[in-house]
């Protein structure tokens, strides 16, 4: 098990071993017993789920993320400091900022 601040994450065959061991935190006896209604209030009441279509399945589509490629890159010092002070996770969002760059572009090109 690795832990990283409040990330906690397990190989599967940890994952297994805790299910088999009864430690998972997931009651699926209480959620078995909900009726179709209780189920549908419980995602209405979701703020992740609202707004989204009930349809929405129909259009969704499994990517699977590729392979990063490691390089040296030299950025601005401030243009890096400003995205490492948007918090962990700041060279995926370099990346972000970049794909949305090459989509917008392809789009206009096209």
């Amino acid at each position: 098990m690795e832990k990283e601040k409040d990330i906690m994450r397990f190989s599967e065959t940890e994952l297994e071993e805790r299910r088999a061991r009864g430690e998972s935190r997931t009651d699926l006896a209480r959620v078995r017993a909900k009726t179709a209604e209780e189920l549908e209030r419980d995602i209405a009441s979701d703020p992740d789920f609202s707004g989204v279509p009930e349809d929405w399945y129909k259009r969704a589509e499994a990517v699977m993320p590729t392979p990063k490629k490691l390089l040296s890159l030299r950025l601005d010092s401030d243009v890096v400091d400003w995205f490492k002070q948007q918090g962990p996770g700041y060279q995926t969002r370099i990346n972000a900022v970049l794909r949305a760059f090459v989509q917008q572009t392809a789009k206009r090109r096209a």
